[in-house]
């Protein structure tokens, strides 16, 4: 009899165990499931938003290199000496001089703004490598050109809110949500002040800071990827994986992680990997993975390739 009894509660216990998760287990990975998806829905949303904005990256229509000392004269007329592609027909002469200092003598009758206010004598323009640049606004606020510095080197770069790229713009696509690439990942610093050099994909080099690697593992392999400090403490990851120049962007897509916890780790999410501002436009310097950022993986997570406006 107590053979048959504890047969029978053997045969209860497995069939408990083979009825899986209880209701309200399901219920509850449904519900962080739900969360989750919410979650990336709300950052893509946001992202959609910060690109279409009138100064955004799809607004860019042209990038055009400075003397190293001189001047240049600038518009949108063919006699200028930096032809821009929207703007009045002279907008002014742009002056350079030794440590990367630019002056802009607008033209006369032409109405600018600097900064959002009007701009009527010559004045000095702050690149992108000394802080928040100066911003030089025309056409009535439509159009806009800021100054940045790359490889030594000073050029404009040039918005319209009419270009093609921005109002011509459906949307990204996207892989499907797969909470298997997001990662509890290691961060392993280098030693203070470390720098990389990465290659933009105009072939200058830039030294950036280094501050360590993150660690994640994939069954039982462990990737790992270098991390660029931008300057506000966040790990900026530039990586390409095998689905580069197939479903993804051929030459690199981005993806920020927050600073490692007291614990040594943080989140690695290839849900929100996302495309470089060149994929969308000519007129960008993205830069490239470094050789040990090109993963042996297949990142099937986050931004496809752009589509062809």
């Amino acid at each position: 009899m107590m053979r048959k009894i504890l047969m029978m509660a053997a045969t209860l216990l497995l069939a408990a165990c083979q009825q899986g998760p209880s209701p309200e287990q399901l219920a509850k990975e449904k519900a962080e499931k739900m969360k989750y998806e919410a979650e990336i829905a709300a950052w893509r949303s946001e992202r959609i938003e910060r690109l279409k904005k009138p100064d955004g990256w799809l607004s860019l229509v042209g990038m055009h290199w400075l003397p190293v000392e001189g001047f240049t004269r600038v518009g949108s007329g063919a006699d200028n000496g930096t032809r821009l592609a929207t703007g009045p027909a002279r907008l002014g002469v742009i002056s350079t001089a030794a440590g990367n200092r630019v002056w802009l003598q607008p033209e006369a009758g032409v109405a600018l703004t600097l900064d959002g206010q009007p701009l009527t004598g010559k004045t000095e323009l702050t690149p992108d490598s000394r802080g928040t640049p100066s911003v030089v606004g025309f056409e009535n606020g439509r159009a806009s050109f800021v100054v940045i510095e790359r490889g030594g080197k000073l050029a404009l770069r040039v918005r319209d809110a009419e270009a093609e790229t921005r109002t011509k713009f459906t949307g990204i696509d996207y892989f499907p949500i797969d909470t298997a690439f997001r990662f509890t990942a290691t961060f392993t610093p280098h030693e203070a002040g470390r720098t990389i050099d990465i290659v933009n994909i105009l072939g200058m080099v830039e030294p950036m800071m280094n501050p360590g690697t993150v660690s994640f593992t994939v069954g039982e392999v462990t990737h790992t990827l270098e991390a660029v400090d931008e300057g506000d403490g966040r790990l900026f990851l530039i990586f390409a994986d095998r689905t580069s120049g197939k479903e993804s962007y051929a030459a690199a897509r981005f993806l920020y992680a927050d600073p490692a916890g007291a614990d040594g780790t943080t989140v690695v999410d290839f849900n929100k990997a996302y495309n470089p501002p060149c994929a969308f436009n000519a007129y960008s310097t993205c830069p490239m993975p470094p050789p040990e950022n090109r993963l042996d993986l297949a990142v099937t997570a986050g931004e496809k390739k752009p589509r062809k406006i």
